[in-house]
């Protein structure tokens, strides 16, 4: 067994293999505080013949049984991979995809899996570091290894690797990964911050990653193996001539065809006659004429925005497509917004709910629920395909959960706007960046919705082409440019700051010089659409949708919670049967009442009103005599509250027996005369009489 050991905020941070999973290509049991993980890595032997490119499958998995629990349901094992497991596994595998060699084609499989978790709140990241020791000691080809941070910002202050504690008190969040060189991976979300914390968060971060990636190297030279050889399939270099020859000239003109179906079938035909033209032999050689042909075009594609400035359709780098809004455009809906960027269409409609509709969670950071969520679909048709209909994938619950970061931070408090709400976002059209009009067309419908938000937020998307020491940043980047470029950097934020980010490359690292420049090109593209959206809708609509929901709060005593809900809730039943409405009561005594009409919910909350009510010293009350006693009565004069009315205060002259004037079930007029120190209640029935008696002038 071989194990290294780090300190990380005062705490050790050690891997370990040797001991467990000895069977897979590499294995580490990485373990920080009470929280362990297993990560592993294995790859076949054989490349998978007729690939051409890097079959590899992340899974990060979390047992139940790490945080001493069973799973929920009928079944009780653990089933398919929750909202969180499918995104820490993107958070895996993201930094380490870039870091096999080209060329490597046999299938390999990491799984991280988490068998303790504790407080400490770094299973995730803890997961990014596994990940790469078990490839760095195994025989794999892997240029690792990396480490990974998460960066809290609390009142200002940047804590590294806060805990779950800590992790409530932050404003923002961040988790950075890379090498010991540069940045390979971010992403993050909260308030608003400024471009320069940002990058601060970013510095420190790397520091800490770059003292991760020491203690692994050493790890590496005691445990590690020696890799594999990678020699990627070469093509004859008569082949690269004659189809160079043949097309060169042909792509030169197709890419600079601004429409990208048009761009993409006009390719695709010259692709075909190509192949149909030199593919006569007796060995199928049309892989190779592809890959030459694909080959050619990114360089080609490169080559113009390096050379001469200008992109595919024909923008200069800092240009930003062409920006219509639409909003309010579905009638019986809530919000809805129609946002488009170019050949990018994103439907954003937005459902106001009651506290029911809450998303309810059970992980195993402990129970909670969601009352903003944001579903994106990425449906076939949005780039002229046909797929099978399936549940979301990987991708379109990462983009997802990526715009509802960017777009929770400008929601009103739940106690001002105590609404459930659900985004879905339905991409009708996609060359690029539908993420970010996500965020967009999100903020449209928001305010179409009449959701009081903060501010306005917008998303861009930002690449990069660099070779050598020639670099190129991009702005608003098409799903070509995405394809053939080293960067896709996704920042969101209002005009105040960000909030949302998430960068991705496709190299070794970037700098943080090119980080710097690529925040500021998204901070002015992010105000130029900003404006664009103001001149749609430039503010939250004053009043909600006729078909939405109306929830009214109230405030009632804690203690009084039990007389508005009843006996195995009889009260609180019988007022939603009479009324119509929903109620839902917090142990707070906030009590939430949500109609479709205000005059059903005014009539609910009269009716609480009424059973919550106190007496109040000297008003009259018309009460119920509930018991008859020798010394007097009691009365009810509001639900569940009595008070005695003395026989000496049932009348002006002196009565010998209580019967002799009243009797259990009627109605008098009565007076509080009195309320002692423990709540009891005496009333009057002379006083009240008195009071109500007409003045003789």
């Amino acid at each position: 067994m071989t194990s290294i050991e780090l300190e990380v905020k005062g705490k050790p941070l050690s891997i370990e293999t040797g001991r467990f999973a000895k069977q897979a290509d590499g294995s580490v049991i990485i373990r920080y505080g009470d929280t362990v993980v297993l990560a592993t890595a294995v790859a076949a032997k054989q490349a998978r013949v007729g690939l051409d490119f890097f079959p590899l499958t992340v899974a990060y998995q979390e047992k139940t049984y790490a945080a001493g629990k069973i799973p929920g349901g009928f079944f009780k094992r653990e089933g398919r991979p929750t909202e969180k497991e499918v995104l820490t596994s993107r958070l895996i595998d993201r930094p380490i995809r870039p870091l096999f060699p080209e060329g490597f084609y046999c299938e390999t499989q990491v799984i991280v899996s988490v068998l303790s978790f504790g407080e400490e709140n770094m299973a995730d990241v803890l997961g990014v570091i596994g990940a790469s020791a078990a490839l760095g000691i195994s025989d794999i080809p892997f240029e690792g290894p990396i480490g990974a941070v998460r960066i809290g910002i609390i009142e200002g202050s940047l804590v590294v690797n806060p805990d779950l504690k800590e992790s409530e008190e932050c404003d923002f969040t961040l988790v950075v990964a890379g090498s010991d060189e540069a940045v390979l991976m971010v992403e993050g979300g909260g308030l608003e911050i400024p471009e320069s914390t940002l990058i601060e968060a970013i510095d420190i971060a790397h520091g800490e990653i770059k003292r991760i990636v020491d203690v692994q190297k050493d790890f590496i030279g005691k445990a590690g193996k020696s890799k594999r050889e990678v020699t990627p399939p070469q093509i004859d270099e008569e082949i690269i001539k004659t189809v160079s020859d043949l097309c060169l000239e042909k792509i030169k003109d197709a890419i600079r065809i601004s429409d990208k179906l048009v761009r993409q079938d006009t390719l695709d035909k010259i692709l075909e006659g190509v192949i149909d033209e030199l593919n006569t032999g007796e060995t199928d050689i049309s892989r190779e004429i592809s890959e030459v042909f694909n080959n050619i075009e990114k360089k080609l594609v490169r080559g113009m925005i390096l050379d001469k400035n200008v992109r595919v359709d024909g923008r200069k780098p800092e240009d930003i497509r062409k920006i219509t809004s639409e909003a309010g455009i579905l009638p019986r809906t809530h919000g809805s917004a129609l946002f488009t960027r170019g050949e990018t269409q994103c439907l954003a409609v937005v459902t106001l709910g009651t506290v029911e509709d809450e998303q309810r969670i059970d992980s195993l950071e402990g129970e909670f629920k969601k009352a903003f969520m944001l579903h994106y679909n990425f449906p076939s048709f949005s780039v002229g395909e046909v797929r099978p209909m399936r549940g979301p994938g990987r991708r379109e619950i990462g983009h997802g959960i990526l715009a509802e970061r960017a777009l929770k931070a400008i929601l009103p408090l739940r106690s001002d706007f105590p609404y459930t709400i659900r985004i879905v976002a339905d991409i009708l059209e996609s060359n690029g960046s539908s993420s970010m009009a996500t965020v967009c067309g999100g903020t449209l419908a928001l305010m179409d919705a009449g959701v009081p938000i903060r501010s306005a937020v917008a998303g861009i998307a930002m690449g990069l082409i660099k070779e050598g020491d020639r670099t190129v940043i991009l702005t608003d980047i098409l799903g070509l440019e995405d394809h053939l470029g080293d960067m896709d950097f996704k920042v969101t934020g209002t005009k105040e700051g960000i909030t949302a980010f998430q960068m991705d490359v496709k190299i070794s690292g970037v700098s943080k010089e090119i980080m710097g420049k690529a925040l500021e090109r998204a901070r002015l593209g992010r105000l130029h659409i900003l404006d664009k959206m103001s001149e749609e809708l430039s503010a939250p609509r004053d009043t909600l949708a006729t078909y939405a929901p109306r929830i009214f709060t109230m405030q009632i005593k804690p203690d009084k919670i039990r007389d508005v809900i009843g006996p195995g809730g009889k009260v609180i039943r019988g007022i939603v049967e009479e009324t119509g409405v929903k109620i839902n009561v917090d142990d707070d005594g906030n009590i939430n009442i949500a109609s479709a009409d205000e005059a059903s919910a005014q009539k609910a909350m009269d009716i609480i009103k009424g059973i919550v009510a106190e007496a109040e010293l000297g008003k009259l009350y018309m009460g119920k005599i509930k018991r008859i006693m020798d010394f007097g009565a009691f009365v009810e004069i509001l639900p569940g509250t009595e008070g005695l009315l003395h026989i000496s205060q049932i009348a002006e002259e002196r009565i010998a027996k209580v019967t002799d004037v009243l009797k259990e079930g009627q109605e008098i007029l009565v007076k509080v005369i009195e309320i002692d120190k423990t709540g009891r209640i005496r009333l009057s029935r002379k006083e009240a009489i008195k009071e109500q008696a007409p003045v003789k002038s």
